[in-house]
């Protein structure tokens, strides 16, 4: 954790969703979040990782308020967000902003591009219409595109150059941290770094923070400052890059970094080697939920759940025997 005051505070954050019961069966719900807590500080980047399915676009979409919390609370520059309804809250929520994963599905096909950009600046009320279109003009060259490409429409860009409408739009309201949900994934891989070094060059020249949303560990290393792995709903690893790249302390992160092939021999870095499919959600094992597949477990793990220190500390895993 970083010493500067926090910019977002995250507190034992929980969503569930409720899949109703099958015919004489009991009702159904599934903790795809469950009592997360972590800070990100300003101009900072935490990168959160996990496999598919662990919850973490669930988690952004929460802190955004686009799915309700079952539990827990968020803190925008020392605003609750999750209590009540006014400006104070209204102005917090303009300063957090969000990038989808799909560059297509998250654009308006109906909308030009001029009116993409100049949605939020509306919503938000800034400025008047000429004062928008000067600052869509000026968003758009900010990301690489040429003007004209205001008076465009989406199915008439490639899937890199939505994204960078899609940043443009973001941009816009002048947010102090951007949610980026798997922002590269579905995009091709020569045009991927283009994206990462834009938003690298934002986050320098703006002072941006990123809540970076992603399984391509190679991005992670790229921008990340500091790293949460997550695992089933819950984070089971937190610290700085460095430090969870070099020396991962929980089992489920070592076998994440093992896995990523290694160029020269087209060989992978021996590591652990999980056994077993990931449990299901709606019926998770007792006590560390990671212990049906890891080769360290031993009887305390299939009884107790380990934690966290509280906010995660430095470098934290939740194991019982983390190395």
């Amino acid at each position: 954790m970083t010493a500067q005051s926090p910019l977002l505070c995250v507190r034992d954050l929980s969503v569930s969703f409720d899949l109703g019961s099958a015919w004489f069966g009991p009702k159904k719900e599934l903790k795809a979040v469950n009592g997360i807590s972590f800070d990100v500080a300003p101009g900072e980047t935490l990168a959160l990782v996990g496999e598919s399915g662990c919850g973490k676009t669930t988690l952004g979409r929460a802190i955004v308020g686009l799915y309700p919390l079952a539990g827990g609370s968020v803190t925008f520059k020392g605003i609750d967000l999750t209590k009540g309804a006014n400006e104070s809250q209204r102005l917090a929520r303009r300063a957090i902003q969000m990038i989808f994963q799909d560059p297509y599905g998250s654009l308006n096909p109906r909308m030009s591009v001029a009116k993409v950009i100049e949605e939020p600046l509306e919503i938000h009320r800034l400025g008047n219409k000429t004062v928008r279109r000067e600052r869509c003009a000026e968003l758009i060259g900010q990301v690489g595109l040429p003007v004209d490409a205001l008076n465009r429409y989406p199915h008439q860009f490639s899937g890199g150059q939505r994204q960078r409408i899609a940043i443009a739009r973001a941009l816009g309201p002048e947010p102090d941290l951007i949610i980026a949900d798997e922002p590269l994934s579905a995009l091709d891989v020569s045009i991927q770094s283009q994206i990462l070094n834009l938003m690298t060059g934002l986050k320098e020249q703006r002072g941006l923070a990123y809540l970076f949303i992603s399984h391509d560990l190679a991005a992670v290393h790229h921008i990340a400052d500091r790293v949460a792995v997550m695992y089933l709903g819950r984070i089971v690893e937190i610290g700085p890059r460095d430090q969870v790249f070099g020396a991962p302390r929980h089992p489920y992160t070592q076998a994440l970094l093992a896995a990523v092939p290694k160029l020269g021999r087209g060989r992978r870095a021996r590591g652990t080697v999980l056994a077993g499919d990931v449990p299901s959600p709606l019926d998770l094992p007792k006590g560390c939920a990671f212990h049906p597949r890891c080769p360290k477990a031993q009887a305390i793990c299939q009884q107790t759940t380990p934690d966290l220190p509280p906010h995660g500390g430095e470098h934290a895993a939740a194991c019982h025997f983390p190395d």
